[in-house]
């Protein structure tokens, strides 16, 4: 993913207002995110932790969505899947983060889920420059082009039903 600007990132929103996308917290540290390393940028808003942002590069330039984190319950701890880069993590390492539809559908109140990494570092979970502890990542005979493409369709896939 190629480095993005505050104003491309802002304009990328598709299933939120524009003064919503200009109120949004942006990442404070965009210039030295390891943006080669990137499938996506994501971050959780530090101002309000049940939101988190998600932009990705299209066909028709960067899409971002918005997403709310659903609240935890607690129970008994187990480990949970990303649908995205399928790395498992303890606890709460996994949470189900929703996306208000774009359009129509998202006035009336329609949206779609899906379990990401919460801290949506799955970019680095995927090329080892992030560890989330013994058993994580499942052995694969993938090559990791070809687990970065699986990750790219998991996300393509999500951001169609956002659209």
């Amino acid at each position: 993913m190629g480095p993005l600007t505050e104003r491309e990132i802002r304009a990328s929103f598709v299933n939120c207002t524009k003064g919503e996308a200009k109120r949004l917290s942006l990442p404070a540290d965009l210039a030295a995110r390891p943006w080669d390393d990137l499938d996506f940028l994501g971050w959780r808003d530090p101002a309000s932790p049940q939101r988190a942002y998600l932009v990705a590069e299209s066909d028709d330039g960067p899409t971002g969505v918005a997403l709310r984190l659903a609240s935890s319950e607690a129970g008994q701890p187990r480990r949970n899947m990303c649908s995205l880069c399928l790395t498992t993590h303890p606890g709460d390492g996994v949470s189900l983060m929703t996306a208000r539809k774009s359009g129509r559908e998202g006035q009336l109140g329609n949206s779609v889920g899906i379990y990401i990494c919460a801290d949506l570092a799955c970019s680095l979970y995927l090329r080892g420059k992030k560890d989330a502890g013994p058993g994580a990542r499942l052995r694969e005979s993938l090559t990791l082009a070809e687990k970065i493409e699986r990750t790219t369709a998991n996300l393509t896939a999500f951001l169609n039903r956002v659209s």
